[in-house]
């Protein structure tokens, strides 16, 4: 038999996050909106029981929110991502073979422990709760898929507790004849739609056929499915993530950008913050994309949308040399006369950073770069986000995101923490 693997997943994750340091919270029906308070991309289970879809508009349902007493915040990426550190440590206790899928989902070998699986899992959600205030559900199975089914049975099902083990070919079987095709991890509507067509209008059918008459009708990623259904696993726990390929910072602006200037701040901005992330993987590029467009959802307004390839001539990591490429990729496709909604900025083909090659005219980043950026680095990382930064970064940044209703970040920022 397979080793189980737990998917651990954290419950309405954005929403949990806000409750923790806002007791008042609990019980209540509470939505995150995307950036720029534009829709809701989270909900707590009583914000869905009221009726509240994904990606329903904040300024169409404001009146609406407020008459059914809905609590309303903007999204707190800061405070997020670092709750999400945090249950991956308690989790990283329970099992030293741990594969962070997501900002709120793992996946976890659970080899030794298949005598109590139940008890085991039921541990790991208490002190999860315990240590970091965010209720989640545990599924456990023999394979990757059949988890996903397990941990999505769990926190639908009060009985279970959160924790829902399908190690046997029974439980397996009862909990697929619960779900939809499309209630399945990698089945999407459009494949779904092919499986019908074949035929195959259940998980259990689906799990039922043969594996090389699915890969003959859907080619390789059906029949991973199929066999992992069947119990078969054929996707392994990555325990190192691999070295990202491309990194991109993009935001809407919280107002329409017209100054040529102000867009200019807007894109050193970006670069220095892919430019970060991009260090912390300890990588480099050797080229990037720039693009600028305006909001195609006023189709009053001209419209006007442009990117722009920029070819280094050695691979860097140092932000300086980031931007100035930036702002060059920014000044062929800019145009006067336009409402702009949106830019960002894409580094691409990532390497190590200590593998960059010199040609006979450049040499890679020196030792006073390296130096220099670890220094801006760990003074933003001690005293917070553009505690130091590029000049051409601007200051007042009027075209920022809007989140008129962020909580405070209550664990990364000193003057932000929780008074009692």
């Amino acid at each position: 038999m397979a080793a189980p693997i737990a998917l651990v997943d954290c419950n309405n994750f954005y929403a949990s996050c806000e409750r923790v340091f806002q007791p008042a919270l609990r019980g209540k029906p509470v939505v995150v909106l995307s950036n720029n308070d534009g829709c809701v991309i989270a909900r707590s289970n009583e914000a869905k029981a009221l009726g509240i879809g994904m990606g329903d508009p904040w300024h169409l349902n404001e009146a609406k929110f407020e008459k059914a007493g809905v609590i309303v915040r903007s999204s707190n990426y800061t405070l997020y991502g670092d709750m999400s550190a945090r249950v991956m440590r308690t989790l990283s206790e329970f099992s030293s073979r741990l594969e962070v899928y997501s900002i709120d989902e793992a996946f976890l070998d659970l080899s030794g422990f298949e005598r109590d699986l139940q008890s085991h899992g039921r541990e790991l959600r208490r002190t999860v709760l315990q240590w970091t205030g965010i209720p989640v559900s545990v599924g456990i199975a023999p394979t990757k898929l059949l988890a996903k089914v397990a941990n999505r049975v769990a926190k639908k099902s009060p009985a279970s507790g959160g924790v829902l083990s399908l190690m046997s070919a029974e439980a397996q079987t009862s909990a697929l004849a619960t779900l939809e095709l499309t209630d399945l991890w990698g089945v999407a509507a459009r494949l779904a739609k092919r499986l019908n067509e074949i035929g195959i209008t259940t998980p259990l059918e689906l799990r039922n056929a043969d594996a090389r008459f699915i890969r003959e009708r859907l080619g390789v990623v059906g029949e991973r499915i199929v066999l992992e259904l069947q119990g078969t696993p054929c996707l392994r726990l990555e325990q190192v993530a691999p070295d990202r390929k491309s990194i991109v910072c993009s935001r809407s602006f919280g107002r329409a950008v017209q100054q040529r200037q102000e867009m200019e701040q807007a894109v050193a901005t970006y670069a220095a913050r892919a430019a970060e992330k991009m260090r912390r993987q300890r990588l480099a590029t050797p080229a990037l994309v720039v693009f600028i467009l305006t909001n195609r959802f006023k189709p009053t307004d001209p419209q006007y949308t442009a990117q722009q390839l920029v070819q280094l001539p050695v691979a860097t990591a140092d932000t300086g040399r980031l931007i100035r490429a930036a702002r060059w990729g920014l000044s062929k496709i800019w145009k006067d006369g336009f409402r702009y909604k949106k830019a960002g900025v894409m580094l691409l083909d990532l390497g190590p950073a200590a593998q960059v090659q010199p040609d006979l005219f450049h040499q890679p980043d020196d030792d006073r770069s390296r130096a220099r950026m670890a220094a801006l680095d760990a003074l933003n990382e001690r005293f917070g986000r553009d505690t130091v930064c590029f000049a051409t970064s601007g200051l007042k940044r009027g075209w920022k995101l809007r989140a008129s209703l962020i909580s405070g970040r209550y664990t990364t920022k000193w003057d932000e923490l929780l008074r009692v």
